[in-house]
């Protein structure tokens, strides 16, 4: 195990230039406080917030960084006024590790988009503590976002669902997934392999994938998928191949690459288009008549609540949902947010299929 120590020990980025080369350094965690949980850490997901951050992508970084926050792990220490965990206990932390819980955003299981949430990584707290995330030895975090891992999750299974899967889950949930509904999932890659699973797991009428290559098409129909659908060089777009969507989740995070209009256009009536990647660029422009014959919206979602987070772990264990995991220890760190970042492996890196998990290799356990 490891924490409950004063220093912890984590794999750092030190600017966006040199953001694939990662040092291990000893940190400050978060001052513990009565509804505090600390988490020895067992393994962390490698997502693509990660390499967007370290790029300085979106935005500038507090360095030394370090990234992370698909976590999985151990309890080690627990707050005094903390009820839900124990020291032992099996559990997790997604993107998000603090929120006000006064405002009605946060009282009504919004916690999620609280105005003064602060990010696993990258992030101060209000007393100024910065939060260090999961390419790490431990984490500490408020009880509302630490999340009990069922029994029947491996460590490295139910990581990156605490970010990668519960930003498929949530949007897919809120907008009514299940029988009777058509869902298409755009991008078959770390995000998009959850979100066929999830809409399989509602129980979808139809579930269409829908890539610009077939090089993913086995993997895609064994996930859950009813239909696949290749975009590469296809005049018409999607018109012919699908129709009458109710739901469609784009994983594209590459805003030129997101064929919007197209998209809309095979909506059903009041569908809608969300999208869980978050582009460095502004959208493609849209008029406002791409809307209009079908009244269909367009919605960009930000990880999910805590409710919906144990609803989705215990869907993935009532309908055995689960991760495509390539496993590898955390000082490949570099190789992995590489491989990530150049999609197919254009650096000599492996090909990611289809989300990479990091192996804690700073403590012995």
């Amino acid at each position: 195990m490891a924490p409950t120590e004063a220093t912890f020990k984590g794999y750092a980025v030190n600017s966006p230039e040199t953001w694939d080369k990662f040092e291990v350094i000893d940190f400050e965690p978060k001052r513990m406080e009565e509804y505090d949980v600390e988490i020895a850490i067992n393994c962390c997901g490698v997502c693509g917030s990660d390499v967007h951050t370290i790029t300085g992508g979106w935005g500038e970084i507090i360095t030394p960084m370090i990234t992370g926050h698909e976590i999985a792990g151990t309890v080690t220490r627990v707050g005094n006024k903390v009820t839900e965990f124990k020291a032992g206990d099996r559990a997790g932390v997604g993107a998000q590790v603090w929120s006000c819980l006064d405002c009605d955003r946060c009282k009504n299981d919004n916690e999620n988009y609280c105005p003064k949430q602060v990010d696993t990584y990258n992030a101060k707290y209000p007393n100024g503590d910065i939060a260090h995330g999961g390419y790490s030895s431990g984490v500490r975090a408020h009880e509302r976002f630490v999340f009990k891992i069922p029994e029947e999750l491996e460590f490295e299974q139910a990581a990156s669902m605490f970010c990668g899967g519960l930003t498929t889950y949530s949007p897919l949930v809120r907008n009514g997934a299940g029988p009777g509904k058509k869902v298409g999932v755009v991008g078959i890659g770390g995000l998009g392999h959850y979100a066929i699973q999830w809409a399989k797991a509602l129980g979808c009428d139809e579930v269409v994938a829908i890539s610009h290559t077939a090089s993913k098409k086995d993997d895609a129909m064994k996930m859950g998928a009813t239909k696949f659908v290749e975009t590469g060089g296809a005049k018409e777009g999607l018109k012919g191949e699908v129709s009458d969507l109710d739901i469609i989740i784009t994983t594209v995070d590459m805003a030129s690459a997101i064929p919007l209009t197209d998209l809309l256009s095979v909506l059903s009536v009041g569908g809608v288009v969300v999208s869980v990647g978050l582009p460095n660029e502004p959208l493609p422009t849209i008029m406002a008549q791409d809307f209009a014959a079908n009244q269909s919206s367009f919605q960009v979602t930000h990880i999910g609540s805590k409710k919906e987070c144990m609803a989705m772990l215990k869907l993935a264990v009532d309908k055995n949902v689960r991760t495509w995991v390539q496993l590898m220890d955390m000082k490949d760190a570099s190789k992995a947010v590489r491989a990530l970042k150049s999609g197919a492996g254009s650096k000599g890196d492996h090909d990611v299929r289809y989300r990479q998990v990091l192996r804690q290799d700073l403590v012995q356990y």
